[in-house]
């Protein structure tokens, strides 16, 4: 049974450290997940991945209509097709 519906896509605001002891770093991470739980797991497992030994998250909400500027555009259609897109802010 196809499902054509679009995925339930999350972007999550945070702080990211590279270095403890370093100045953090502001990210956005975009991604489709079922619920926040979900979304929250996905993203801390993908920080982590990245090589971020820290973060913080501090708001989570969904998009519910395509961004209108980059770098946003890309991470929400990579979220679309099922990665999870981490957007780094220069500190």
């Amino acid at each position: 049974m196809a499902d054509d519906s679009e995925p339930t896509i999350f972007i999550i605001i945070g702080r990211v450290w590279e270095t403890a002891g370093e100045e953090p770093l502001p990210v956005h991470v975009m991604l489709a997940a079922p619920d926040e739980d979900s979304a929250v797991r996905k993203t801390l497992e993908s920080l982590a991945d990245e090589g971020f030994v820290e973060a913080e998250l501090d708001q989570i909400g969904l998009i519910d209509e395509e961004p209108e500027e980059e770098p946003h555009i890309s991470a929400y259609q990579g979220a679309l097709e099922g990665e999870v897109a981490i957007i780094r802010f220069a500190g």
